[in-house]
This record gives structure tokens, sequence and C-alpha cells, in this order.
């Protein structure tokens, strides 16, 4: 599926928590939205390198590495920081995958660059690339009924019933979205999800 020659021109970066304890979690909506990639296009996202999972991704002829960080979220730019100097990629070429809060239940957003939004994993991967200038697939996991009080309790918990269905579908459009980032380029993938 892939050559190896074929040289690595992209990194799709899922961001999320390693372990059964969070598995199915709002903030783990990047592992979610890898493993339906994983799934779609037959890969097995298990080689470890650069303190991450990783699989190697031909599309169309561009070389893609896909990882899913095992440090936890807040350290996910170590495995980024690594990966990107090792193969020489550019930030804008670093596609990363998050849940947001501040999207409702369900939607996604693709953005060609910004701020990490009070995202720690997002912080750590501005921290370790040096710039903010990467794209991102936000996929929406609504805020806390509450308010902010309860935001650690609230992403750390799993979606149930519609909120799970709606979910669930935003992870797997978010894979088909990095497909249509990189294949297609940012202004028609994000006229065809932002307004989803």
């Amino acid at each position: 599926m892939f050559s190896r020659g074929a040289p690595v021109q992209w990194l799709a970066v899922f961001l999320g928590n390693p372990g059964p304890k969070y598995a199915g979690t709002r903030h783990n909506a990047g592992f979610l939205a890898a493993d339906a990639l994983a799934k779609d296009k037959c890969l097995t996202v298990s080689r470890l390198r650069f303190q991450a999972l990783t699989a190697k991704w031909d599309l169309e002829g561009t070389g893609v590495l896909v990882l899913k960080p095992q440090t936890y979220m807040n350290e996910s730019g170590q495995a980024v920081g690594q990966a990107a100097r090792f193969y020489k990629i550019a930030p804008e070429r670093v596609l990363v995958v998050s849940d947001d809060i501040n999207l409702p239940c369900g939607r996604l957003r693709i953005r060609t660059k910004g701020s990490a939004g009070g995202h720690n994993g997002l912080k750590s991967i501005i921290a370790h690339l040096g710039s903010e200038d990467f794209p991102r697939v936000r996929i929406g996991v609504g805020a806390p009924p509450h308010g902010g009080g309860e935001q650690i309790d609230w992403v750390l918990g799993v979606p149930r019933n519609a909120d799970w269905d709606a979910f669930s579908q935003a992870c797997t459009r978010a894979a088909a979205a990095v497909e249509d980032y990189i294949r297609l380029g940012p202004a028609r993938s994000m006229d065809v999800y932002n307004r989803q």
C-alpha cells in the first residue's frame, strides 16, 4: 500500500489520551477519527515511533504519516515535533484532528491556522512546532451544560445516546475531511465541511 521510497510529505495527527480509561471520551475524538480512517483505508496504526502509534498511508501518491501520540494530551507536541523534524515537514503540512468544546456536538470546523483556544494538545503542538500556522480539523463535542467548572469532567466523559451518535458520526466525517484537505486543499474542504 505504501512504497518504502515514497517520501512522507504530510503528518496527519490525531489527538487523544492513551489507555482504556479514556476510550470513547470526548477528548479522544482524534483517536476515534484515526480509527475510522484506519478502518476505511485498511491501515494498521500500530508502529511505535516518535512517541506515537503510526502508519504510513499512500494517498494517491502522497506520503502521509498517521500519528496517534501516546504521551498524554498536554504533551502531544513532543511526538509531533519529533516527526516533523525527522521528515522536515513544514507546519502547514501538519494536519491535526482534535476535539473542540466551542463547537456544538457533531459539527466540524476546518481551519488553516489559529491559537490553541484553551486546548492543551494544540498548545503543546504550537510550542514544539514554534508556530500556530498548522491546519486543524476540530470535532465539536459541545460545552458542559452548567458552565466551565465542569470542563475537565466533560471532555473526559463519554457522550450518551443522541450525543454519541452525533459525536461518532463527526469522528468518521473528520477522517474523510483529513483525506479531502490533503487531496483538494483548504478552500474546497472548508467549503464542504464547515457548512455541515
